[in-house]
């Protein structure tokens, strides 16, 4: 008996749009497919400061050929973006395409890779693929646009939107205590 915990396989749900069937072209070498279509974004497809909001529109422009080892996957996937800036914390949204391909094995292959994509009853999953492709391609720091200003360290104003904010001098705390001594009114309001 094997130690540990032994994990079961999760099967492609046929009903997602992130699978795909592929008896069309399964075990007949040179066979292609093209496939268009849209699906519902999963969700946490993202970081934490930018990704793509679930349930919002994917859509795929894939092409599906069989090769003898499986089913070779090539296209592009169209996602909508959401997020904040990474300097001033603005909302911000955009699209982006990115590039997905991945060879789908199948079953009873012998690969060197064990985290191999494989086909399961002639379907294949996406969504890991998918959450790769998107993942990889995020800015590291999302900005509104590229010359964001950022936040104020002092006050947290938007630079952006207040160029010419500014503070007096910091004055030192240990000297705050005589700020007001060399000014003429504080010494007549003393006298009084």
């Amino acid at each position: 008996m094997p130690k540990g915990n032994v994990v079961t396989p999760r099967l492609p749900d046929p009903r997602s749009g992130l699978v795909l069937d592929t008896r069309d072209v399964s075990r007949r070498a040179g066979v292609l497919k093209e496939v268009t279509r849209v699906a519902e974004a999963p969700v946490d497809l993202g970081i934490d400061v930018i990704g793509v909001p679930p349930g919002s529109p994917i859509e795929f422009d894939l092409r599906l050929e069989s090769v003898v080892e499986g089913v070779l996957v090539t296209g592009t996937a169209k996602v909508q973006l959401q997020g904040n800036c990474g300097r001033c914390l603005e909302p911000i949204s955009s699209s982006e395409v990115v590039d997905l391909q991945e060879l789908f094995c199948y079953p009873g292959k012998e690969l060197d890779d064990e985290e191999a994509s494989r086909i399961e009853n002639d379907l294949i999953d996406l969504e890991p693929v998918l959450r790769d492709a998107v993942v990889l391609d995020l800015p590291f720091t999302p900005l509104c646009r590229p010359d964001c200003a950022g936040l104020c360290p002092l006050c947290g104003a938007n630079l952006n939107k207040q160029p010419d904010h500014g503070h007096d001098e910091a004055i030192d705390p240990r000297w705050a205590s005589l700020t007001g001594w060399a000014d003429p009114e504080s010494d007549s309001k003393n006298k009084e």
